[in-house]
């Protein structure tokens, strides 16, 4: 079967084809600036061969449309006909507490999906219009099937998710931990008892998901049982503008001193914090460490706060897991900063944690990087949310016709 991944912004649409009989990425593409004067669509076959164009796109349906012309149509086209594909698997930010599961889309779902938005304003009513637009182009013929960042996350226990708040806002709001990134913790988790030989069930692992966003899970015997991020992505370790967990009292210090309304100061932890707001350089992880070679302070103490920072909640969740099997680091800073993979590392020498710094050179490969004799297993393990949502759409559809 071939599945379409969708992942759709406020103002673009990623997508990929994938050939679920080899696990293949058949296309892959980029519809960008919707709603702009200027919008268009970047695509490129699994063969290397490319499409690109500028086309209106006023709305995600007008976005559908170019997706399915460069697929089925262009010179760079895949399929003969939309009819070739099987099943169209969305990736949505929050379920909040209606979702601890993928599902397959119907009214209900879909309007759920968007009542959610008050919780990721960002994504999850892009995410509903391109549900709206999908059904538009497809019909409702072809399955749809909703994959939630939060779901995987959904089975922590109430110590690990309720805030040290008033309990009523948990129960008219549902001001809780609900966590990010779960498709890629999920994925990279089970990758690791794969890699391992091992059943999921019988192994505990902390998988570092480490990018401009970043969040650590604690997953015990499969099932997640604490994460770093909380009630939006914000929360947790210094990423690229993110501040991460930061004293209330010292955000509403500053909002009183500088006048700072609530808006305001959401804008200045999630865009103008993290490495960007220490360094004053860069949010982007390289420009920073390359900062820091040059002997720039702000840039080697803003390195020095994110590896001391993920070390800390690492060892938070070997703690809270009673012991640790296999450390995972994965997404594009973990996959890719052999320097960061060291030094949060080496806070675990006491446990027997060791790296063979050869292999530990490796980028973007799935590779052990822990020594034989290393206590603790040490992984790269790439991400591919992409397949983890086409997975779990073949799962859903499947069981749909037995």
């Amino acid at each position: 079967m071939k599945i379409l991944v969708v992942n759709a912004g406020s103002s673009s649409l990623k997508y990929q084809l994938i050939d679920m009989d080899n696990e293949q990425v058949i296309a892959k593409g980029l519809c960008d600036k919707i709603g702009l004067a200027d919008s268009n669509i970047k695509h490129k076959a699994g063969d290397g061969r490319e499409y690109a164009a500028e086309i209106a796109m006023p709305t995600h349906s007008e976005a559908f449309e170019a997706l399915m012309y460069a697929l089925a149509e262009s010179d760079a086209k895949v399929i003969s006909s939309p009819d070739e594909i099987g099943a169209i698997g969305h990736r949505v930010v929050h379920g909040g507490t209606y979702f601890n599961k993928s599902c397959l889309v119907d009214d209900d779902v879909a309007e759920k999906v968007d009542e959610l938005k008050e919780l990721a304003p960002l994504h999850n009513h892009p995410h509903y219009l391109g549900i709206v637009a999908c059904t538009k182009t497809f019909g409702k013929d072809v399955p749809q099937v909703v994959v939630f960042d939060t779901a995987f996350h959904q089975t922590m226990p109430e110590k690990a998710y309720i805030f040290g708040l008033p309990y009523e806002y948990y129960e008219k709001y549902a001001v809780r931990r609900y966590g990010a990134h779960g498709t890629s913790h999920k994925y990279v988790s089970e990758r690791c008892a794969d890699l391992m030989g091992k059943d999921k069930k019988d192994l505990k692992i902390v998988t570092c998901h480490i990018g401009n966003g970043a969040s650590i899970t604690a997953v015990d015997g499969g099932i997640c049982v604490d994460t770093s991020m909380g009630f939006t992505p914000l929360d947790g370790f210094i990423m690229g503008t993110r501040s991460g967990g930061v004293d209330p009292s010292a955000l509403t210090y500053i909002a009183n001193k500088e006048n700072i309304t609530p808006d305001q100061m959401s804008d200045l932890l999630n865009k103008k914090s993290g490495l960007l707001g220490i360094s004053g350089v860069s949010s982007d992880n390289r420009d920073v460490s390359a900062a820091a070679a040059e002997g720039n302070h702000r840039a080697a103490l803003a390195n020095e706060i994110q590896r001391y920072q993920i070390a800390k909640f690492v060892g938070s969740y070997i703690a809270a897991m009673n012991g640790v099997d296999a450390i995972v680091f994965t997404a594009g800073i973990g996959e890719n900063d052999p320097t960061l993979r060291t030094e949060v590392c080496k806070h675990f020498g006491y446990m027997g944690v060791k790296i063979d710094e050869e292999k530990n050179l490796i980028r973007g490969e799935e590779v052990e990087i822990s020594t034989p004799d290393s206590t603790v297993k040490v992984f790269i393990i790439p991400t591919n949310e992409e397949l983890a949502i086409a997975k779990d759409t073949l799962e859903i559809v499947t069981n749909l016709k037995k």
